[in-house]
Parts: structure tokens; C-alpha cells; sequence
């Protein structure tokens, strides 16, 4: 049984970018709140949410039938205004006057920063889950949405090999990862990609159309190359390979696409399980937290230590993708 505090309601908002997931999050933590005495207030689009005072009371029907919806329906977004120590203070008088006792925030890197300013500076109870669907973020093996977002782009570019197939075309297909290679490397060994760009790595275009030409003399018809888009524009890497090759090649941006659609069961679970965690956590009494789940398990680490992580896959996947374009 957990032991409760002197928390009688909390505040839920999602910051940055939208993934899917973020519904079934929102569902768990209102539903799981509800159930343990608690009220529940949306904030809406996020930090600025709290800012303009644009919030709404939740209940069990408030969050029902969302948690195989895309997006968020308490919107999201980014505000340059909650760095500020002014907009803080704007967000904390919010706060008292719909008396909410504590804050769980769904989000990235900069909604972590967000949240542990709050606890740290202010003493706002915080709790933080992990909602990006770059996987980027430490003391979780997933985050909410890049299940799916990899998925989707996967799907995408299964359709798009048909056509390198039979127009015996180059496709440079970009996804997103602006400072990220998690997204492309998955979606690239997973679609069976000839090659990969990343942030992490020092891309070498001229020995990649080395590779283009030389599987050219062999008979090969058709290459696919994925790239982050915070690396190179998929249209500058096509007309460079293009150059170099004398072979067409043409450009493919997901974009958006990805961050849509309804979640996948794995996303479903995921955010459920962490929704339900944040709450838990927040009655123990433990805050200024990031909630994640570590080989299956639900892992608890401070939110200043969660920013920001370096993924460790690529020199495998790399390796793999190598060996089997």
C-alpha cells in the first residue's frame, strides 16, 4: 500500500514534441491519480500552459477512449517563455491558484530541464516521463512514440523500395533525429538499408559512393540510404551522390509523418505502465524524478541525471549493416 502525502491534487502536461503514446500517459496518470484520492488538472500546450493559466479539470471521462489516439489532447508545445525567471513565477502563481500540489510532465530533454528547475529552484514537486520519440533521454531502455515513429518511417520506406526496385533508383529517405541518430539507425538495419547517417558518426560521402559505384558493376539496381535529419538534407545528399555517381538519385523527407498515428501496443504499454509509476511515485513522497523502465523493470533516477543520453547501438548496427547490404 502506498503511503500517501500531504498531495491532494496534481497538474499533467506535455512539452515539446508530440509522440504517440502521450494519450495513453495522460490516461494513465489521471485514471491511476483518481483511483488513489487524488484530482487531476490538464495544462494545456505545456509550460505555456501554466503560464497563461489554461488549464482544465480532469475526471475518468475526461480520458476516455484516448489511449490508441495519436497526439496529445492536451496539446503540446515549446515556451521560451517558462526559461525565463518572470514566466516561472507566472507558471508557480498558476499552480497556487488552482492549488495543485504537484506537476507530472510528459516530455524530452528541455520538459526535463523545465521540470527540475521547478523542483529545484522552487520546491514544485516533479515527476517527469519520458515522451520523445528520439529514445535520447537516460534511465529508460525506450521513450514514449519512437516505437512507433520507427515503425511508421519502417513501413514507409518498404513502400519506397518497391519503386527503387523497379525504376533501379537511388533513394535518400530522411527521418527525424535532428541531434539523434537512434531513429535512422533502427529504422535503417530494420528496412534493410544499404546505408545510415548519423550524428554520431563522421559521415564519408565519397567513400559511400564509392560503395554505390562498385555495387553498380556488380548488378545491384537499387540503394536506399537513411539519414537523420540534423546531419544532411536528404536533397543535398542525393544531388552530391548524384554528382559523384552520375547515377539519379532521388530525395524522400518522412517529416511529421512520424510523430503521428495511432501508438502501437508496445507504446500503449509503456506509457501506461509509466503513467502509473509517476503517480505512485509522487504519493511516496519521492520528487525531482524521471521515470523510465530498464530491462522490463521500472527504473527511478533524479531528473538532472536524465537529460541527456548517448546511445551505444550504433557501432553494432553499423557493423550489421555492412555486412549485409
Amino acid at each position: 500500500m502506498i503511503k500517501k502525502t500531504s498531495i491532494k491534487k496534481i497538474g499533467v502536461l506535455c512539452s515539446g514534441g508530440d509522440g504517440p503514446g502521450m494519450n495513453a500517459a495522460v490516461r494513465a496518470i489521471v485514471r491511476s491519480a483518481i483511483s488513489c484520492g487524488l484530482k487531476v488538472e490538464g495544462i494545456l500546450r505545456g509550460y505555456q500552459g501554466l503560464i497563461d493559466n489554461d488549464l482544465i479539470e480532469m475526471d475518468r471521462r475526461s480520458v476516455s477512449g484516448i489511449i490508441g489516439r495519436g497526439g496529445t489532447i492536451l496539446k503540446t508545445a515549446r515556451s521560451p517563455e517558462f526559461r525565463t525567471e518572470a514566466g516561472q513565477k507566472k507558471a508557480l502563481n498558476t499552480m497556487k491558484r488552482h492549488k495543485i500540489d504537484a506537476l507530472v510532465v510528459v516530455g524530452g530533454d528541455g520538459s526535463y530541464l523545465g521540470a527540475s528547475e521547478l523542483y529545484n529552484k522552487w520546491g514544485v514537486p516533479t515527476v517527469g516521463i519520458p515522451g520523445t520519440i528520439d529514445n535520447d533521454l537516460h534511465g529508460t531502455d525506450q521513450t514514449i512514440g519512437c516505437n512507433t515513429a520507427i515503425n511508421t518511417a519502417v513501413d514507409a520506406i518498404d513502400k519506397i523500395r518497391d519503386t527503387a526496385h523497379s525504376m533501379e533508383r537511388i533513394f535518400i529517405v530522411e527521418v527525424m533525429g535532428n541531434r539523434s541518430g537512434y531513429i535512422a539507425m533502427e529504422v535503417a538495419l530494420s528496412s534493410g538499408a544499404e546505408d545510415v547517417v548519423v550524428p554520431e558518426a563522421k559521415p564519408d560521402y565519397k567513400e559511400m559512393c564509392s560503395r554505390i559505384s562498385q555495387g553498380a558493376k556488380k548488378g545491384k539496381i537499387s540503394w536506399i540510404v537513411v539519414v537523420s535529419e540534423g546531419v544532411i538534407k536528404a536533397n543535398v545528399l542525393a544531388e552530391t551522390i548524384t554528382n559523384m555517381t552520375g547515377f539519379e538519385a532521388r530525395s524522400v523527407v518522412l517529416g511529421h509523418v512520424q510523430r503521428g498515428g495511432n501508438p502501437c501496443a508496445f507504446d500503449r504499454i509503456l506509457s501506461t505502465r509509466l503513467g502509473v509509476a509517476a503517480v505512485e511515485e509522487l504519493l511516496k513522497g519521492n520528487y525531482g524524478k524521471a521515470i523510465g523502465v530498464m530491462q522490463n523493470k521500472i527504473n527511478i533516477i533524479p531528473l538532472a541525471d536524465a537529460r541527456k543520453r548517448i546511445n551505444d547501438i550504433y557501432q553494432e548496427r553499423y557493423r550489421l549493416i555492412n555486412m549485409l547490404r
